[in-house]
This record gives structure tokens, sequence and C-alpha cells, in this order.
């Protein structure tokens, strides 16, 4: 086990060191230049479209916004910032924000995809990369095996991992934790909840996320901007040093693998996922009158994740006085400190809300894109069933054992996953930047923008003739 164990970490530091940054990287950039930086100056659309409301019994952009975001912020936007912080120097949060904007490109790539390939189911829709590259790219093969990664990545191993969160984070109220009932309790009520949602399907979980998900956001960034607006005295003399470490070149070559830059990269683009082949099988639930709208949302959802619930993080802990570059305070204790110490002992309640909020609407929409995934697999109702079983049972467990093996073998699916998607946007995405301009054009000509596939010489999508 120990072997099999270091074996995951040298796959886990090629894929997330070497390999995959760079390649989202590249992708990104490649994707912003295409696109004419539409990650940028279209936000102003990407606002007015989720104002749209949804046909009723359809899922608007909004819920889909929802649904994806719920899974977009999870503990890493705590405990990852606060431990990127402590490893890499304030430098790394201006590093997420770069990639966030970068990311932002290729999100609404495989977004605008999985709209325009996405199929009928029931009064809803679904779709993904797994669609996208079935249709378009003639390999079901391929997008079978991009499913069961994806299945198994987010059903299984990060839904285990954040109910493990959830639990952890009672275990300053209770003394001797491990050995008591308490996160047996917790799994069980947790098992509960997501049965509930898991077996009400798509409709319940787009409600649950479009209430929860604004509202924890919402109280988050609150508990951020009160540390900000006592401390704006502080915030200059910050900015400063975040931008002054961020490019401090000669610095960063003389420690490359834990600069600030490499460490800030890492955390902005996992965090935001942009890229990565799973906020669009949320995009693709969304009934819209034209596919680029759901890509202009979905860059909304990476900014949402890191120029805003990342950087509060960051801000909660450089302004607070607790934070010590390579000290021993790191991750979730780091912010537990970090607001306890502007609002006392409540702070660390707060905190352990706020990760409760997070992790449990990560589950959801983790379970939402697994969901999709199933069903590009198997329509059979016994498969879907079996499947949904055992994604409440991993919820239970994940509670309960910390499975760190299973969890390191999550990321190397995850990082496998990606790369399929990257490959399948990459040999695609004329089609995204065809339906860009369509788009254009019809703006420029003062409409609302309907999309028919043949506009771009389409004819192998299964709605918009």
């Amino acid at each position: 086990m120990e072997l099999f164990t270091s074996f995951l970490g040298e796959i886990n530091t090629f894929l997330y060191s070497k390999f995959l940054i760079v390649l989202l990287i590249l992708t990104g950039l490649y994707f912003t230049i295409r696109t004419g930086f539409i990650q940028i100056r279209m936000v102003p659309e990407a606002i007015r479209v989720i104002q749209e409301k949804g046909k009723e019994g359809s899922l608007s952009s909004f819920q889909a916004l929802m649904i994806a975001t719920a899974s977009r912020v999870g503990t890493g936007n705590i405990a990852g910032v606060s431990t990127a912080l402590v490893l890499g120097g304030s430098g790394a949060v201006v590093w997420m924000w770069i990639m966030c904007l970068i990311g932002g490109a290729s999100a609404f790539i495989e977004s605008t995809l999985a709209q325009i390939y996405k199929r009928k189911d029931g009064s809803i829709f679904k779709g993904g990369p797994a669609y996208y590259i079935e249709t378009a790219l003639h390999a079901r093969w391929l997008g079978i095996i991009f499913s069961i990664l994806l299945i198994l990545c987010f059903a299984f191993g990060f839904n285990g991992l954040q109910a493990f969160n959830i639990a952890s984070s009672f275990e300053y109220y209770v003394p001797d934790f491990s050995d008591s009932y308490v996160p047996m309790t917790i799994g069980i009520i947790l098992a509960l909840i997501s049965a509930v949602l898991f077996f009400g399907g798509a409709h319940r979980i787009s409600k649950v996320s479009s209430i929860l998900v604004p509202i924890m956001a919402s109280i988050y960034i609150l508990i951020g901007l009160i540390i900000i607006f006592t401390n704006i005295s502080k915030l200059p003399e910050v900015l400063s040093v975040c931008f002054s470490e961020a490019f401090d070149f000669q610095s960063i070559v003389g420690g490359f693998a834990g600069s600030c830059m490499v460490i800030g990269i890492k955390r902005g683009l996992f965090s935001n996922e942009a890229g990565m082949g799973s906020a669009p099988n949320a995009a693709a639930a969304a009934d819209v009158s034209h596919p680029v709208k759901q890509g202009l949302v979905q860059v909304l959802s990476v900014f949402i994740d890191t120029l805003i619930i990342c950087s509060t993080t960051a801000f909660i802990v450089l302004l607070s006085g607790k934070f010590v570059p390579g000290g021993e305070l790191t991750a979730i204790p780091l912010v537990q400190q970090s607001v306890a110490a502007q609002f006392g002992e409540i702070g660390i309640h707060i905190v352990t809300v706020a990760i409760c909020l997070f992790a449990f609407t990560s589950v959801i929409g983790n379970y939402f894109y697994a969901e999709a995934n199933i069903k590009f697999i198997s329509e059979n109702p016994v498969v879907m069933f079996v499947f949904r079983i055992l994604a409440i049972l991993m919820v239970f467990v994940g509670a309960q054992v910390s499975m760190q093996t299973a969890w390191d073998l999550a990321d190397i699916l995850m990082g496998c996953m990606a790369t399929v998607n990257i490959i399948a946007i990459l040999l695609l995405g004329r089609i995204a930047v065809g339906a860009l301009k369509d788009y254009q054009k019809q703006k420029e000509q003062g409409i609302d923008p309907v999309f028919k596939a043949s506009n771009i010489g389409l004819h192998d999508t299964e709605l918009w003739k």
C-alpha cells in the first residue's frame, strides 16, 4: 500500500506540476486570442443573460450557473487558498486572478459546445464533454471513458472528501471526535439529505442550488467585506506586497516549484475548473435561445469562484494579522483564527458554517455532473437507481473515514478527464467560435440571438434545427 501511495504521489506531481498546468494555460491563452478576449469584453452581456427567465419546467441560465458554481465553490476556496498563501506567499493571489482571466476563455468554449450538442432529457436537457465527444468527434468509446473518469472522480472521490470535510469541521467542538458517534451521526444526516436531493433529480437540485449558493456566497462575502473595511488602512500595503511578490521574478526563479507563481497558478486553475470538463455538464442543462448565452454565463461562474470567493478568503487571511508565510497555522484553522481575530469566538462558528455550506453544495453539484454521465452510458433506470444508492453510501462513509488514497486517485482521474476534454475542445473549438460570430452578428442587427445549427454549417446536432 505504501508503494501504491508513493506511485500515486508521483503521478499527481507530474500531472499537476508539469503536464496539466502547462496544457491548461496554453489552451486558455489560445482561446483567449481566438475569441478576442471574450471573458473580458462580454461580461456585461453575460450579466444581462443571467437575468433572462427560463421556460416553465426547464432550467434557466441562472439555475445552471448556480449548479456549476455549487460544484466549483468548495472547501478548496477556504482551505486551499489559505494553504496557497502560506506556501507561496501573498503574491499567489495575483496569479490566481491571472489564471482566472485566462481560464474564462476555455470555460466559454467548453460550455458553448455542451449547449450545441445537448440532448433532450424529459422536460430538461442533458449534455457535456461526453456528448460532444461522441457526436462531433464520432468517438463514443472516448465519451464513455470520459464519463467513467468523471463519475469515479466526482460522485465517489470528491463527494467522499467533501463529506469528510463537513464532519471534520465539527472536530473543534467534540473531544475525542474520531472515537465518538458524531461522525456517524453526521454521515447519516448527510446521507438522508443527499437521498432526498439525488432521487429528486435535476429540478430539485437546481432549486436547492439556486437558493443555497447565493445565500452561502453572500454571507461569506459579507464577512470578508466587514474585515476588509475594518482594516481598510492596511489594504494598500497588502495589495502592494501581493503585486511586488507576484512579479519578483528573481525570487520566483530561485524557488520555482514552491514560488507564489506556481502555487497561485495551480490554485487558480484547479479551483475554478475552467477547461477541465466538469461545468459543461451543468451548462448543457440550461434552456436558452443561443448556446453562446450559456457559454458567457459560465465565464461568470469562473469569476465568482476565483475573483470573488477565493479573493474573499485571501483578504480575510492577509488582513487578519494571523498570516505568517511558511507558518504552521494553515488551511481551515488559519481562516478560523483570522475571522476570530475580528469577530471573536463566534468567528470560528462562522467559518464552520461556511465550510459545511460550501462542501454540501459541492456534493450536490458533483452529483449532478455524475448523473448526466451515467445517463450517457446507460438510460436503464436500474443502473440509475444503483448509482444513486452507491453515491449516497459514499457520502455516508466519507463523513466517517479519511480515504486519502482514494482521494489521491480521484485527483489523478480528474487530471486524465481534463486531458481528454482539452484535446476535444482544441479539436472542436472552431465550432464554438463560429457560434460566437453568429451571436455577435445577430446582436449587431439588434435582435435577440436565436441559434440555428445550419447557420454555422452544422448538421449533426439533435436540437437547434
